[in-house]
């Protein structure tokens, strides 16, 4: 039967409005919910039901020495810094990227100095740019031109 006394109609006024000792049901308020204790003892059936998943490990993880770490600087910042790394080679700037540590040229950038430069790999606007300029890439003692 409906009535207007409801539960926290009835206990205004006193303190715990039926929740025993000062401070139990307190705090969670937006939060809401609950953290994962007992997911291994009293709720592992809520762990069977709904989070299958939630132990254990899934997938694989290639280790890190099979992975190359690739270092790239881009055309246009190799052009500004050409002069100071450069060596002269038949008249063109020879700049040698894999002894400074760099792996891969990136197209970014102008390139207006006629560059030599020797590097592990490089991308297809980087190389069409230095070509435009006059310079010529090698990658790994074969010359693109």
């Amino acid at each position: 039967m409906p009535h207007k006394l409801r539960k926290t109609r009835k206990k205004r006024g006193s303190r715990t409005h039926g929740w025993g000792r000062v401070g139990q049901h307190r705090g969670g308020g937006q939060r809401g919910g609950h953290g994962k204790a007992g997911f291994h003892k009293h709720r592992w059936t809520y762990v069977i039901k709904y989070e299958p998943d939630y132990f254990g490990k899934k997938g694989f993880t290639s280790p890190k020495s099979l992975k190359r770490k690739v270092n790239a600087i881009n055309a246009g910042t190799l052009d500004e810094i050409a002069e100071k790394l450069s060596t002269k080679k038949e008249g063109k700037l020879f700049i040698d990227l894999e002894s400074l540590g760099y792996t891969k040229l990136l197209g970014t950038g102008k390139v207006t100095k006629p560059l030599t430069v020797k590097v592990r790999s490089c991308s297809k606007s980087a190389a069409e740019k230095i070509k435009e300029a006059g310079g010529q890439i090698l990658i790994e003692s074969e010359e693109l031109e």
